[in-house]
């Protein structure tokens, strides 16, 4: 069971003529500055033949205005993300957000001993299988680093990891070179039933990030190309850093950011047009004093806003950076930083919400920050959707048949209603007496035990391909 928002407020954090500005000042810096992409020369000749203007010896490629627009008219604006269990395929119709998990945290806080310590393979499936039974989370990320594996097939090893503990989609982002993707498409293949099975219900997505400023690693395009043929969905993502690899000003920022996108998104549908594709980011600033990210804060979260506003000025699905907290550990802060970033996602109408679970600049997970992180998504969800103006929901009837000085509580209406109101799974509106009585547990407590429940009790639905796959993951591991 999965849980999307069904759009029906937003906000813009630009007017027309401000996106209008900056889709000129990206066109500007594609056709002008241009950016660096590493290619095999062949590669090189089919962009020149599309219009592209090489300049080989800096590898570096621009695109002009034209090459652009007639790539982006290409990439479909809608396309359904599919899934093991079917009845979690994902509409991307511009009508939907769902939510997911961040990627990929290297320590995680034990849900036993509550200690920070390096995350391994098990982390990762216990993790999955926890978000597997969270409506909240719509389809998944490998949220933690499967650090116990061999680094060359590390991705793969996620990839089984969530096979095995969930029927959503995945969307494998740490599969960035040609090795992993090839892996990736073996094993999504080989669960699916045939290649052209999963044509038809692409089980997994993946995308590539930009190197900010202005480039892209060889391995990542090759990769991007791989993912294609094989129909696999496959986005573009940007990760710059205001005042490191962006500039200072919010506008050069996205600016920039935009470009990066638009020359990967173009680059796809020139090899495999009309191939399904989608606009990512999650761009950040530096924190001034440590020279770190700031992984939360105003600038963070108008970087959210104007990069879902911009995906859906081209008609693309936009995956937006989401949550993923400066804060080290759960608390005031991180609950601030979330409950902000979350409210400018679903309100800017992102498409894919990523991600929950992670804090300390998307470094530590904690199963107490998964719960909470949903519990704040799932509240800001009822707002966005709004309130539905009906003859049933105006109740005139029910007001004159109650009448004055009576009440509405056992009425046939108010129960037929009542759990359309929202109720909270970790926030606890009990009493103080029944609260002391139980301990005065705080809110990651409560969160941390109803983890353990799920651990201990869900079962995702099964996997029947596990040494199938193992055998894939043992001859890339040889090759």
């Amino acid at each position: 069971m999965i849980e999307s928002v069904l759009w029906n407020a937003s906000m813009s954090i630009l007017n027309s003529d401000e996106l209008s500005k900056l889709h000129e000042a990206s066109l500007s810096i594609l056709s002008q500055t241009g950016i660096v992409m590493p290619l095999k020369k062949e590669r090189y000749q089919v962009l020149q033949d599309f219009g592209c203007k090489i300049d080989g010896e800096k590898q570096r490629i621009r695109f002009p205005r034209d090459v652009i627009e007639k790539a982006l008219k290409l990439a479909p604006a809608s396309y359904t993300l599919g899934a093991r269990n079917k009845e979690n395929s994902l509409k991307l119709d511009g009508n939907h957000g769902y939510l997911t998990l961040d990627g990929t945290g290297v320590s995680i806080l034990d849900i036993n001993t509550g200690q920070l310590r390096p995350s391994n393979w098990q982390d990762l499936c216990d993790a999955i299988r926890v978000a597997d039974n969270l409506s909240q989370i719509s389809f998944l990320w490998p949220c933690l680093s499967a650090q116990d594996k061999p680094p060359r097939t590390q991705p793969l090893w996620e990839l089984y990891g969530m096979l095995k503990n969930s029927g959503k989609h995945i969307q494998a982002m740490t599969a960035v070179n040609t090795l992993s993707a090839r892996g990736s498409v073996e094993i999504a293949t080989a669960v699916a039933g045939s290649k052209k099975a999963l044509k038809a219900n692409p089980i997994l997505s993946n995308f590539q990030c930009s190197i900010s400023p202005l480039s892209y690693d060889e391995h990542a395009l090759e990769a991007a190309l791989i993912f294609a043929e094989a129909g696999i969905p496959v986005g573009f993502l940007n990760m710059q850093i205001g005042c490191a690899t962006a500039p200072a000003t919010m506008a050069g920022n996205i600016a920039m950011g935009n470009a990066e996108i638009l020359a990967g998104i173009s680059f796809l549908q020139i090899f495999y047009p009309e191939a399904p594709t989608f606009y990512g980011s999650c761009a950040t600033m530096m924190e001034l004093k440590t020279g770190a990210v700031t992984a939360g804060g105003p600038d963070d979260f108008l970087l959210q806003a104007a990069s879902s506003q911009l995906a859906h000025y081209y008609k693309l699905p936009a995956n937006i950076g989401t949550f993923a907290t400066g804060a080290r550990r759960s608390g005031w802060h991180a609950g601030v930083e979330n409950s902000v970033s979350g409210t400018v996602s679903q309100f800017c109408q992102a498409d894919m919400m990523c991600g929950a679970g992670l804090s300390n600049g998307a470094t530590v997970f904690s199963f107490e920050q998964l719960l909470m992180d949903c519990e704040i998504y799932d509240l800001i969800k009822s707002v966005s959707q709004g309130i539905h103006i009906t003859e049933e929901t105006l109740a005139l009837d029910v007001i004159d048949r109650i009448g004055p000085q009576n009440h509405f509580m056992t009425d046939p209406h108010t129960i037929k209603h009542l759990r359309g109101i929202w109720q909270p799974s970790i926030i606890d509106r009990s009493g103080t007496e029944k609260w002391q009585k139980a301990g005065a547990p705080s809110h990651a407590e409560i969160a941390r035990e109803k983890a353990k429940t799920i651990l201990n009790t869900h079962q995702p639905i099964p996997l029947n391909n596990e040494q199938e796959i193992l055998e894939i993951i043992s001859e890339f591991e040889k090759s």
